[in-house]
């Protein structure tokens, strides 16, 4: 995913109220399963295979963040990764899962806040939002760096 970010500054001790400052953040993620990288599956029958493949199993997440500031060319990148561990999933959740489509937009065809995966996630080592794609805590605090 690359997105471009606009923040306002309004209370930045280094900057006077109402600066508008522009910074590029790019966020990248991946899903790692029995070692090997899985982006976005790339058919119907991928994502099966994929979440298939989590049911009563695992995956990591490992998302990468690179923030640039434009007006001074600083840039600041690191990594975060999480784990899910996953009770069985039943085949009929599985089939809706892919035929609803929406896991083919998204890394490993993982979506821990769809509301038919969620019920089966049984741990989340880390972070809800690593997962989902942005690291928060990490995102911020590259941001703070950046400025």
């Amino acid at each position: 995913m690359f997105s471009v970010l606009v923040i306002s500054l309004s209370c930045t001790q280094n900057l006077t109220r109402g600066y508008i400052l522009l910074l590029h953040l790019i966020d990248i993620e991946v899903v790692v399963y029995e070692g090997t990288i899985r982006e976005k599956p790339s058919s119907k029958e991928e994502a099966r295979q994929f979440i298939k493949g989590y049911s009563g199993g695992h995956a990591a997440v490992v998302g990468s963040v690179l923030v640039t500031n434009l007006q001074t060319g600083t840039r600041k990148g690191g990594w975060d990764r999480a784990e899910v561990y996953f009770y069985d999933i039943p085949d009929e959740v599985i089939d809706n899962l892919v035929e609803e489509g929406i896991m083919l937009n998204v890394a490993g065809g993982l979506m821990l806040e769809h509301p038919l995966t969620l019920p089966f996630v049984d741990t989340v080592v880390g972070t809800a939002d690593s997962v989902m794609g942005l690291p928060k805590a990490l995102t911020e605090k590259l941001i703070q760096e950046a400025l």
